[in-house]
């Protein structure tokens, strides 16, 4: 892999933990239990994505 194809993955990696941070402080302030749910399927969706990039490190 070259320089700088793990640079665009350091970054999607970057932009996955912030959805993922994003989502989190939403659930703990969201009041509909629906719409929380909806938010933590985003949450696994992004852990996903992170842990493919990561694996392709």
């Amino acid at each position: 892999m070259s320089p700088k194809e793990l640079l665009y993955i350091e970054d999607a990696l970057g932009h996955e933990q912030f959805f993922m941070t994003q989502c989190q402080e939403a659930v703990e302030k969201l009041q509909d239990q629906e719409l929380k749910q909806t938010v933590r399927q985003m949450i696994d969706k992004h852990k996903k994505i992170f842990g493919t990039f990561y694996s392709l490190v």
